[in-house]
């Protein structure tokens, strides 16, 4: 009877959130380990479709720098990467598109659809609804140490999401599944930062939360405890104090990015732990980083 009681006051706890967040938007950017471990592949699909069955529209952004890694090395292209970028020829192009827009996407939509959802599958290119330019070079090194300009090819830069498209699937039911890969002016395909590709679709679907599933905890004080909730205020303190440093540091710009345009909250967590996006969401504590527009609570 104890266990019983404790599972009701785990709903009654969720009760507040699922209110007031019925009907309103969610976007997650599903990437790092919980992509590559099978448990938290699927606790991230039931997450999803008990989200989207609670009234919730759900949006999923997903990366896959590893598969992309992994394909590349066995048709023998090697990876190269600069700015953090992956510098994306013609032929590493292609082999995005397969491994994003097939395997990966159509996976992710396989495990929802398996538990329950109505998901479909797309990226930018299709009705052109997320468009980009290349991005402008950026600092490398050539073979022999030297400071150079790095083209990055068909890396782009987001301009513009029309969520039309993605407005007309969320009313008829689906939970969108999207691949970051954008289109240029002339119809081109560009491999576009799923963090990036996340915030923009966040902001057009003027979405109450962005969630961006890393394989860390969130941001962390100098002593190593867990920020819960920051301001962007605050946030831009932090990185410019070196207490948000390397990696997280594109994070927290995306989520200062998102909640800038209009995006109410971003959150950062670890999707390594098992039902990550429920935690945070639906729980008072939560497991991650709240980031938020300065002056909203």
């Amino acid at each position: 009877m104890d266990d019983l009681i404790r599972k009701a006051a785990v709903l009654e706890e969720a009760l507040p959130y699922i209110r007031r967040f019925h009907n309103r938007t969610v976007v997650v950017k599903y990437g790092g380990h919980a992509m590559t471990d099978d448990p938290l592949k699927e606790s991230f699909a039931k997450d999803v479709c008990l989200l989207r069955y609670v009234g919730i529209r759900v949006v999923v952004v997903h990366g896959g720098g590893p598969q992309i890694n992994r394909m590349l090395e066995r048709v023998g292209i090697k990876s190269v990467f600069s700015g953090g970028l992956r510098v994306t020829d013609d032929d590493t192009m292609d082999v995005v598109e397969m491994v994003l827009g097939g395997g990966v996407n159509q996976e992710i939509v396989g495990l929802i659809c398996q538990h329950g959802g109505r998901a479909v599958g797309l990226s930018g290119r299709d009705d052109r609804f997320m468009r980009a330019r290349r991005h402008e070079k950026v600092p490398g090194k050539d073979a022999s140490g030297q400071d150079i300009l790095v083209d990055l090819g068909r890396v782009g830069e987001v301009e513009h999401v029309d969520a039309t498209i993605l407005e007309q699937l969320i009313a008829s039911g689906f939970i969108p599944v999207i691949a970051p890969i954008a289109v240029d002016v002339d119809g081109h395909a560009l491999n576009v930062n799923a963090d990036t590709a996340a915030s923009y679709i966040a902001a057009a679907l003027r979405a109450a939360k962005l969630v961006l599933m890393t394989d860390v905890e969130g941001v962390r004080t100098d002593a190593g405890e867990l920020v819960r909730s920051l301001n962007a205020e605050e946030a831009e303190r932090l990185i410019a104090d070196s207490v948000i440093t390397g990696g997280m540091i594109p994070k927290v710009r995306c989520a200062l990015d998102a909640v800038a345009v209009g995006v109410e909250k971003v959150h950062i967590l670890d999707g390594r732990r098992l039902h990550a996006v429920l935690l945070e969401i639906f729980t008072d504590q939560g497991v991650g980083t709240e980031i938020r527009r300065t002056g909203s609570r």
